[in-house]
């Protein structure tokens, strides 16, 4: 990608928990920062790092920088959601978590609110889904149907601020295009001053 520190100034929040699956946090957090974002990690329940889940087996042990319930969504320029089985399942039944996600899908500052794989089971938790047009992993297509989403099988759709891809193979496409999307974010914002 040749639009390298692009992000300057931007503040990004990542949102998982234990069994996120390793790639989807590690990769975008790692292409995000080389562009120049600011990129923390938020999580629940007092943690002060996470373990990520790789193929097939427990992985990387992660710092978490906040807790999810001490921040707000108007602190950040976007939020990812990673997947993997465990980690949605675990967030989709935290108060604090759903509360956070519905609160950045409404925060101004929020140009992109992106989740990949499972992750987008934390749309249908935080009723996002509902009349929006995304894609998952195939698995939880059903629920996402469901629950009012439009689905289609591509490597990124976008829909508004909501930015979604099926697997780890779609990384790189899901980080250009939530990368794109804060660069318009800044733009707009130009062109208003």
């Amino acid at each position: 990608m040749s639009n390298q520190q692009n992000l300057e100034g931007k503040k990004i929040a990542i949102l998982a928990t234990d069994g996120f699956e390793q790639s989807e946090l590690v990769q975008p957090k790692d292409m995000l920062t080389e562009q120049g974002a600011t990129v923390e990690i938020l999580s629940i329940d007092d943690q002060s790092s996470i373990t990520a889940w790789n193929e097939g087996n427990w992985g990387k042990q992660i710092s978490v920088d906040a807790q999810v319930s001490s921040v707000s969504p108007s602190d950040y320029d976007a939020l990812v959601l990673p997947g993997g089985q465990i980690n949605p399942d675990i967030l989709r039944t935290n108060s604090d978590a759903v509360s956070f996600i519905k609160q950045a899908h409404a925060e101004p500052r929020i140009k992109a609110l992106a989740a990949i794989c499972h992750g987008p089971w934390l749309l249908v938790e935080s009723e996002l889904a509902r009349n929006s047009t995304v894609t998952s992993f195939p698995s939880i297509k059903t629920d996402l149907i469901n629950a009012g989403a439009t689905w289609k099988d591509e490597q990124v759709v976008q829909d508004g601020k909501l930015v979604t891809s099926r697997n780890p193979d779609d990384i790189p496409a899901f980080v250009e295009k939530i990368s794109l999307t804060l660069q318009i974010g800044r733009a707009s914002c130009r062109e208003r001053v």
